[in-house]
């Protein structure tokens, strides 16, 4: 019996973004609950090391890596031998002091394992470096934007993996950059030419001599070197898997203008002016500067701001939900008050120590010890709901507002944090914008500062010339 070790440490870190992710914001896993396809290969006894999560953030701080990193090692010695290595990885994670921390993890972890076949699944806004692609023999990434096939992800790199330990034979992989800065709004599967791209993808693996094509198609947040796009297709085939490689990278170069937003974009006061002009409900408005799915802080509050300035809504004549802000001394300071109570608060800053916004209102719900977010805290100024939490908390099924007591049905708008709009709320939404909002994962990536980009990259280089394609041959050396 085959003998694999299942580990990895995934997040998604804006370097834009004031949060620092911490060890106390990773949830860690010693088991197999993740995987319950494993079942699928009885003559493989996977072994669960360690497996590290944190919602996205800013960037992770090098002691709580250090620790995690160091649970991984310590764990695979422990357990080991092994004769493969299956790696859960996200592939945007940023680590103070570290460019390419997927590329150290893997390094660290080949330091104990030896030459065995690594597989690995990660997020299609990841990276891979051309060190990372050496290094690991079979990885492959989500084909869906939002991410609905991720449990079919880990099933593909564990089959690939145990399809390699079963014939012995040991794929090559053509990897090539592909300078474009993306955001993920405007690669949404949901529309092309991202949706006719990927959907390619399980038509380019089929091909004789190729075991999987997959796109990184980038995060857009971090200013390092690593970051674009990446094609990475793996075979048997040197020649299968460069051509596909270079066909799929082609067709992403000639698509770069058109990549565009899933939804009408616009500024926050004419994303406002437009929900509440619309008479469809539920009527929802992306708040996409400070999205905590993305990387954001989560806590700006910009948007709230627009809101409050509304005079509809700040007469109470409409209604709208705003979701959410982390700031504990606020969320406190409504279960002082309690239900009913009235507050005056100045909310948000709490890591960017930007200037808050005030809020005055009633405490409209209070929820302690969310699994989440901590205590919460609702707090209604006019016709404007605003929901404050304690630990960052997205906000992506309508059943997590409506367990505060508000309904986006019977509110003219709901503003959530968020970028493209996540499954269940795209299924409830009756209309939808998203508002240019600012915050550590802007859309406007000309405003952000980048210093450290392998330039030219489009389109911050619009005018750069057509770059050289041509795939690398990586893990030959190894």
């Amino acid at each position: 019996m085959k003998r694999v070790a299942i580990c990895g440490i995934g997040t998604e870190s804006s370097t834009f973004s004031a949060h620092r992710t911490t060890r106390a914001d990773f949830t860690v896993w010693h088991d197999l609950s993740r995987y319950p396809f494993l079942d699928t290969w009885r003559d493989v006894e996977f072994v669960p090391v360690l497996v590290a999560r944190a919602l996205p953030g800013g960037p992770v701080v090098a002691d709580a890596f250090g620790e995690l990193l160091d649970g991984i090692t310590a764990g695979l010695a422990e357990h080991g031998p092994f004769d493969g290595v299956y790696l859960d990885l996200h592939g945007a994670m940023h680590v103070e002091g570290l460019d390419d921390a997927e590329t150290h993890l893997v390094r660290r972890v080949r330091e104990v394992v030896g030459d065995v076949p690594m597989s690995a699944s990660m997020d299609l806004h990841g990276q891979v470096t051309r060190e990372f692609a050496d290094l690991v023999d079979l990885p492959t990434a989500y084909r869906t934007a939002p991410h609905v096939d991720v449990e079919g992800t880990r099933e593909r790199a564990c089959r690939l993996l145990v399809d390699h330990l079963r014939t012995g034979e040991r794929p090559v992989r053509a990897w090539v950059r592909v300078p474009l800065l993306l955001p993920g709004e405007r690669t949404s599967t949901r529309l092309d030419p991202a949706r006719e791209i990927y959907a390619r993808l399980p038509e380019v693996s089929a091909r004789p001599g190729v075991l999987d094509a997959s796109i990184w198609i980038g995060y857009a947040w971090a200013d390092a070197p690593r970051s674009s796009v990446n094609v990475l297709v793996s075979g048997t085939s040197p020649d299968a898997v460069r051509e596909a490689a270079r066909e799929l990278a082609e067709d992403l170069w000639k698509a770069r203008d058109d990549f565009a937003f899933c939804v009408t974009a616009l500024s926050p006061t004419d994303a406002v002016r437009t929900a509440l002009d619309s008479d469809r409900r539920p009527f929802f408005v992306s708040d996409s500067g400070d999205n905590p799915t993305a990387g954001g802080s989560g806590d700006a509050t910009w948007f709230l701001a627009t809101l409050l300035d509304t005079p509809d809504l700040a007469s109470g004549a409409r209604t709208a939900i705003w979701a959410s802000c982390v700031d504990p001394a606020a969320v406190r300071a409504c279960v002082e008050a309690g239900e009913g109570g009235s507050v005056d608060l100045a909310v948000g800053g709490c890591f960017s120590g930007d200037e808050p916004t005030r809020l005055t209102g009633v405490v409209h719900r209070v929820v302690e010890d969310d699994p989440v977010g901590g205590d919460l805290a609702v707090v209604r100024s006019g016709g404007v709901h605003a929901v404050l939490t304690t630990r960052r908390k997205p906000y992506h099924f309508v059943a997590d507002l409506t367990a505060l007591d508000l309904d986006p049905a019977a509110h003219d708008l709901t503003a959530v944090k968020i970028g493209y709009l996540e499954p269940d709320l795209h299924r409830a939404a009756a209309g939808s914008v998203l508002a240019l909002t600012a915050g550590g994962v802007s859309q406007d990536l000309a405003s952000l500062r980048y210093d450290r980009l392998n330039r030219p990259i489009h389109p911050l280089d619009a005018d750069m010339p057509h770059p050289d394609l041509t795939p690398v041959l990586v893990g030959t050396q190894r």
